[in-house]
């Protein structure tokens, strides 16, 4: 059987944040240095698809660790409705695997101009994007071939949180990063094939987390549409409670992440009840959960737990898109670098 390009590249997300943590470190350095001598009242992000979900993660994880309040930018304010914005203190993160999309470009340009400080997380080294911002940070993934963003995301999420890292002089959190690689060697090797027959044959189902954990919910939600062509929705475990659990019954099944931090009791407690009402839940965690549990590699920290939860799920979503015949690398009507105005 011949290896996607998915696989490879899942596969391939370890080594490329060790690259990320040595070949970039004085990038990080630097950014962390600049956060912390601006002291952001606001901090905001640009970037769609992929990147946006990795701006989700970073929000939670600044909001959580700092209370600086972080919001995503509509790149269109810039690009398609020419508002001038004013940002003066503020600092701007903007994320892309290519760095090129034209309303991503615009919305930089016009958040520098409107006092905020930028860094720019990219993968191409040459892009645009990089050489607009104050201080690039690459992601070092090297080549991602597959439309489907793994390893770029990934090194997405663990730049952002390394800056944060530095910006806080949070030793505990450095420390955790450090050690990351390691950990997901050991999230490949988590094994989640019994919730496969259930998602191949299921035509839609909801994903759920809370905090960082549905930052990775919405990524895992936007892989299961593109590589597999199923209807996949994300939900924080509260806000599913108004409305859209309705829809769940016994053939609504969901996959619930939930990290080891300070929202698993509730999230615990949502999946209960949903079990309770004889919904088919697959639950993401190291913690005792009713129904089947998919394994997880620890990592020691609440903010790098999700980092290996994701990869896992990266393993699993296309071994789904293969067995529901798709080709995970040329998801239909998509194309690798999306450019949008």
């Amino acid at each position: 059987m011949t290896t996607t390009l998915m696989r490879a590249e899942v596969d391939e997300a370890p080594a490329a944040v060790r690259r990320l943590l040595d070949q970039s470190r004085d990038a990080i350095t630097e950014a962390g240095a600049r956060l912390r001598t601006l002291d952001p009242k606001v901090i905001v992000t640009v970037a769609r698809g992929s990147s946006d979900h990795a701006s989700a993660f970073f929000k939670y994880a600044c909001e959580i660790l700092t209370g600086v309040p972080v919001a995503s930018l509509g790149p269109s304010i810039a690009s398609i409705y020419k508002t001038p914005l004013h940002l003066p203190g503020a600092a701007v993160l903007a994320t892309s695997q290519s760095g090129k999309s034209p309303d991503l470009l615009a919305m930089v340009e016009a958040a520098k101009q409107g006092g905020a400080a930028s860094i720019a997380l990219v993968n191409v080294e040459d892009a645009p994007l990089a050489s607009l911002a104050d201080i690039f940070v690459p992601l070092r993934a090297g080549p991602e071939k597959s439309v489907a963003s793994t390893k770029s995301y990934i090194t997405s999420v663990v730049a952002g949180l390394a800056i944060l890292a530095e910006w806080r002089q949070d030793k505990a959190l450095q420390a955790a990063i450090a050690a990351l690689p390691d950990k997901l060697d050991a999230a490949l090797e988590c094994d989640w094939s019994e919730a496969r027959d259930t998602v191949v044959a299921a035509s839609s189902l909801y994903t759920l987390g809370r905090g960082p954990g549905f930052a990775i919910a919405q990524e895992a939600a936007l892989k299961l549409k593109e590589t597999s062509i199923l209807h996949a929705e994300a939900y924080s475990g509260a806000e599913l409670q108004h409305g859209p659990v309705s829809l769940v019954d016994e053939n609504f099944p969901l996959i619930a992440f939930i990290p080891d931090d300070a929202a698993a009791p509730s999230m615990i407690a949502n999946v209960s009840a949903l079990h309770a009402r004889g919904a088919k839940v697959f639950t993401a965690t190291a913690a005792t959960v009713p129904g089947p549990r998919l394994p997880v590699a620890p990592t020691g920290h609440a903010m790098t737990d999700p980092i290996s939860i994701a990869l896992s799920f990266y393993r699993f979503a296309e071994t789904v898109a293969v067995a529901r015949g798709y080709n995970p690398d040329k998801p239909r009507g998509l194309n690798k670098v999306t450019e949008t105005v």
